[in-house]
């Protein structure tokens, strides 16, 4: 199952005590999937199809304690997608479909969708409800695994923005984009997705992702700790190996005799010990030294040396 599918699980079971809530997300869905069916003698029909078994469920219980409507549930494989099994919720011409088509602003004298649904987002807990059912209806989240992107795809434009501006007031920023068919609410940064996931109520979703966050980024500082070992190591390996070669152009030159007493305890120490440090080299020396002592006898070693290439060229 897919971490869509599984946040949208767990949606569909969050039901609100509120029906001011429950009739915002219901709404909510209703946009997203809906579809008005005229038939003979001008009956009216609502459908809504949604690939999700457990949204479908919960928009039959949501139709039931709103309206007191019948409903049915039709099964059938869609074509286009795979043959995925998909869902449709009907209502049936009845006395309560006109008072759900009035949550939309139709049969109501100078009301529109827009104008209707604003007066279903007047509280804070209705607009929770409200993203919630867009997110049920059209939504999807990546696996945190692989990606951060959430987004909500409608073929309503103005719907798109109106989800912006829910989520702005959550201080979300919702981004716009064009697909195909339609537009996309999206985000993009880790941090928004999961304030959604909270926002709409997603807990164990949002703690699936705080958890993939967090050993995602304890696995990214490990990686970059052992980089910067190995390019530590190597950077001292190749120091190392040319201090070597500094020391061994010296002796060939001048003999151990070109050197002084200290500069010739540290290089016979280098060469005896290749691999280890500035401060491991300088306590081995007698007396014992600091690494920047060590450095600087080191740097006269290596002046020393390049003095001798010059006269040679």
């Amino acid at each position: 199952m897919s971490f869509s599918s599984t946040a949208k699980n767990e949606l569909a079971r969050t039901v609100s005590q509120k029906s001011c809530c429950n009739r915002a997300e219901f709404t909510a869905f209703l946009r997203m999937e809906g579809n008005v069916h005229i038939g003979t003698e001008h009956k009216i029909s609502i459908s809504m199809t949604t690939k999700n078994a457990a949204a479908a469920r919960k928009m039959v219980k949501l139709a039931k304690e709103l309206f007191s409507v019948e409903t049915e549930i039709v099964v059938f494989r869609n074509d286009r997608l795979k043959k995925q099994q998909m869902f449709t919720v009907r209502i049936p011409p009845q006395n309560g479909v006109m008072a759900i088509l009035s949550c939309l602003g139709i049969g109501e004298e100078g009301e529109n969708i827009e104008g209707a649904t604003e007066k279903l987002l007047h509280n804070k807990c209705c607009q929770r409800a409200y993203l919630r059912g867009a997110f049920l209806g059209g939504g999807s989240v990546s696996n945190p695994e692989n990606d951060y992107h959430l987004e909500i795809v409608s073929s309503d434009l103005a719907h798109c923005k109106l989800l912006i501006d829910l989520m702005g007031n959550f201080g979300l920023q919702g981004k716009l984009g064009n697909r195909k068919n339609g537009h996309v609410v999206y985000l993009k940064e880790s941090e928004q997705i999961a304030d959604f996931l909270n926002i709409i109520g997603a807990h164990q979703a949002l703690l699936a992702l705080e958890n993939t966050r967090v050993y995602k980024g304890m696995r990214n500082q490990v990686n970059r700790l052992v980089n910067c070992e190995t390019a530590n190591l190597n950077k001292t390996v190749n120091a190392a190996i040319r201090q070597q070669e500094e020391i061994k152009f010296i002796i060939e030159k001048l003999g151990w005799e070109g050197l002084d007493y200290p500069l010739r305890e540290l290089a016979q120490l280098r060469l005896e010990h290749p691999d280890i440090s500035f401060k491991e080299l300088g306590a081995m020396l007698s007396p014992p030294i600091g690494k920047s002592g060590v450095n600087h006898r080191m740097k006269k070693i290596e002046e020393i040396a390049a003095d001798l290439r010059g006269n040679s060229e």
